[in-house]
């Protein structure tokens, strides 16, 4: 069982409790940010003063799917559903909203918990180490961003191929930025840098692909986010049927695995872009939906506990942000007989947050669910993180009409099928999982007989489940130094 404490250095643990006494910060544990209506009143009173986005170490505390954005406090789980006007399915599509996170992305969750084991044991020291995030998304802006709370220095490791808005956002926080050559699927570059760099001790490596603290992060707070929402939503008669989750780093779809202890039918859908399979078909490939690197099984990703590949065409994520987003596509999307009131919040939906729906999509044909059925999935940010990308769409394809939106519309919606789409039997399990080896193994110097040991489902129930208790107690330790 991988450990995220493996060893305390109690000088250093010392220090940092005395740093960061003397900059204020109080370091929340993940029951708060699972269930924020347990902070003290007294920061939940301070909380309020300051704007989500702000560096201060408070929003710490609003590392959580619970942010009211009206109050400036905490209520229900943030989340969006989406009507059967727009996904043509009866089942009920549901999306916790990641807009609402300071950074307007919950991997700033991912990357606390990545870097939180490290500082409490005193294996992080900010006054020695850099915190190295890799990235071909958000991971590396919420990692900036905790760095700037918590007053260490943040190096940024992403493909030259991102947009344009993450660039500037990260030089505007003061972090480090190291650009690596190509863009979403172009991940082993990214490693080549991180092991360079690695080479130098004062650079801490978070590569949040093979760091436990990500996916156990979301099985916590993801997880029990989504039932909560479910809770809330499912009515007389509604069941959770499914978890959709792009891959990416493997952080978000160990919700799944949460879910599961509660709702042991539940399948775990895995989605990818059609032009990389890699999950589908051992495939290769560019495609256009950011932050789902690719090309490679993380080491973190449960794969046993994965039920479905989903493979998403990029050009259509590409097309719905223009009918998401254009004004056009919003009018024609009204006189369908969308809700205006829901076409107003499609905005909150970034390209793989479309390319979630559609892999929802494809589930609810392919399982033939109905009107009692609820496929959960992540909007793991908004389509404010790609407004370059909508004017570069506007500049190279012209302006969005009324005809381009009612194909989009019948197209990327109504005609998404369940084509790319393979349900896992336990030897096409063991066929992704053993992939792992060619990428951690042999490329990156994991252990064989680690990789064995993660088939066993109680691996990662263990990872997960033995953690937690000892990492609250660090946590509460260190506060109190």
């Amino acid at each position: 069982m991988p450990k995220l404490i493996t060893n305390t250095i109690p000088a250093v643990i010392k220090k940092n409790a005395a740093r960061c006494k003397k900059h204020g910060i109080i370091l929340p544990t993940l029951s708060q940010q699972m269930h924020p209506e347990t902070i003290p009143d007294e920061i939940k009173a301070r909380i309020k003063k300051i704007g989500l986005w702000d560096i201060d170490p408070l929003n710490l505390f609003r590392i959580t799917w619970k942010n009211d954005m009206h109050t400036g406090g905490f209520g229900a789980p943030n989340y969006l559903e989406i009507p059967s006007q727009i996904t043509g399915v009866k089942a009920r599509i549901v999306g916790l909203v990641g807009k609402y996170y300071p950074t307007g992305s919950h991997k700033v969750g991912a990357a606390y918990g990545c870097l939180l084991p490290l500082l409490v044991s005193g294996n992080f020291d900010p006054e020695i180490h850099k915190a190295v995030w890799p990235s071909t998304g958000n991971y590396c802006r919420g990692g900036a961003f905790d760095c700037a709370l918590l007053d260490c220095t943040a190096v940024a490791v992403l493909p030259e191929g991102m947009s344009q808005e993450r660039f500037d956002w990260l030089h505007s926080i003061g972090a480090e930025v190291i650009k690596t050559p190509g863009t979403e699927s172009n991940v082993k570059e990214i490693y080549d840098k991180c092991n360079e760099l690695g080479l130098d001790p004062k650079y801490a490596i978070l590569n949040h692909f093979e760091e436990p603290g990500n996916p156990f992060w979301n099985y916590h707070v993801t997880g029990s986010a989504i039932n909560e929402a479910y809770e809330l939503l499912k009515g007389e008669k509604g069941r959770l049927s499914a978890f959709v989750s792009a891959t990416g780093s493997a952080g978000t779809i160990a919700a799944a695995d949460f879910l599961k202890t509660r709702h042991p039918l539940l399948k775990t859908v895995a989605v990818e872009a059609l032009e990389c399979p890699t999950l589908l078909n051992n495939g290769f490939g560019e495609h256009r939906i950011e932050g789902i690197g690719d090309k490679h099984v993380p080491w973190v990703h449960n794969v046993r506990g994965t039920d479905a590949v989903a493979a998403i065409r990029d050009e259509d994520c590409i097309r719905l942000l223009r009918l998401f987003n254009e004004e056009a596509g919003q009018r024609y999307l009204i006189e369908s007989g969308v809700d205006p009131a829901v076409v107003a919040q499609l905005p909150l939906l970034g390209i793989s947050s479309i390319g979630n729906i559609l892999a929802a999509i494809k589930t609810a044909k392919y399982f033939e669910y109905g009107e009692d059925d609820i496929i959960a999935t992540c909007f793991t940010d908004s389509a404010e993180m790609y407004s370059s990308r909508v004017k570069g769409l506007r500049e190279q394809r012209g302006e969005y009409s009324k005809i381009q939106a009612a194909v989009d519309y019948g197209v990327c919606l109504g005609a998404q099928t369940y084509d790319n789409y393979l349900e896992l039997s336990y030897q096409e399990k063991k066929r992704i999982h053993n992939l792992k080896y060619f990428t951690w193994v042999e490329q990156q110097g994991r252990s064989e007989a680690e990789l064995n040991r993660q088939w066993d489902p109680q691996y990662w129930v263990q990872t997960f489940e033995q953690n937690f208790q000892e990492l609250e107690q660090a946590i509460a330790d260190f506060n109190s130094l």
